[in-house]
């Protein structure tokens, strides 16, 4: 397969869904039907997250590795420079490159726990995620992404200072960004316009999370500190006792939603499964439903 920087590079447009490693062997079995569901159609790649501070380090190394043994997929593992030193990430980044993996998303990272905690680097360690981004590229031949904010990084005392950081990832040789959970277009198109505003022409794709539950996608919006739509999340509470009517209020908020990104020219999207594909690959054939494109069907 063509490196992502390379399809990027073409103008082609990224269809991606992330998966977090699971904890036990029934969230194991879901985890990889949702995998099987999603091969067939194709996606640019599939992303594993990495607990905060390591902590599902090797999990996430079992998934990774197993997703290139055993499947089609193309994996892009993430990697979190908080509590590990740089001798720590250099073999985290060889163990990948050893199993077949050739794609990073380089992170800062939250502090476990609480990601509003302070923050501190590891004394033998990195201080800023473009860091990270430059030990990634000078380890191998690998693909980088790195994480983008379209309501600003809530470390971030102000925009200026937000678009500074970034730029200085794309610098060191981030090839995309995928940007954190958000609910707004408009905060999308503001972000690209900031960055392309820098002289940054690193193509950000943007992240769909569908809201079908009130209380699950609340907490993810505290965490991350996204805004979530009062009028959603009235529609939402009004079908809490009814998860097929929120189920169908999600879905078709985020399809609303991705239809409109790709519209407005956003390089792609980035789906969150939460390990379950049914929602994310209904978004993904309404959305491009009426769309020429390879990835409207099974491969």
């Amino acid at each position: 397969m063509s490196a992502l920087r390379e399809l990027l590079a073409r103008g082609e447009r990224s269809f991606s869904f992330e998966f977090f490693p699971p904890k036990s062997e029934a969230g194991t079995r879901v985890l990889w039907d949702a995998i099987r569901r999603i091969e067939p159609f194709a996606p640019s790649f599939v992303s594993v997250t990495y607990g905060a501070g390591g902590s599902s380090r090797d999990r996430t190394m079992e998934v990774t590795e197993r997703i290139v043994n055993e499947t089609t997929l193309r994996p892009v593992a993430h990697l979190t420079a908080i509590g590990q030193s740089t001798a720590d990430l250099r073999r985290v980044i060889g163990q990948y490159a050893e199993v077949g993996v050739r794609d990073v998303l380089a992170l800062r990272g939250d502090p476990p726990g609480d990601p509003d905690a302070p923050w501190s680097p590891h004394p033998q360690g990195f201080r800023y995620a473009h860091e990270l981004v430059a030990l990634v590229r000078e380890s191998g031949d690998f693909s980088v992404g790195v994480a983008a904010f379209p309501e600003r990084h809530p470390r971030s005392p102000d925009w200026e200072s937000d678009i500074r950081h970034f730029v200085a990832k794309c610098e060191a040789g981030a090839d995309y960004a995928i940007t954190q959970m958000f609910f707004h277009v408009e905060d999308y198109l503001r972000l690209r316009d900031r960055v392309a505003a820098a002289g940054c022409d690193t193509p950000i794709i943007p992240e769909i999370l569908p809201a079908t539950d009130i209380r699950q996608i609340a907490r993810f919006a505290e965490l991350s500190h996204a805004t979530f739509p009062g009028d959603l999340a009235r529609r939402l509470e009004e079908a809490r006792d009814n998860p097929a009517e929120g189920r169908r209020i999600g879905v078709g908020y985020a399809t609303a939603m991705a239809g409109r990104l790709l519209d407005e020219g956003a390089p792609g999207l980035h789906y969150i499964t939460l390990n379950r594909s049914t929602a994310t690959l209904e978004i993904h054939r309404d959305v491009l439903g009426s769309r020429s494109t390879q990835a409207l069907a099974p491969s």
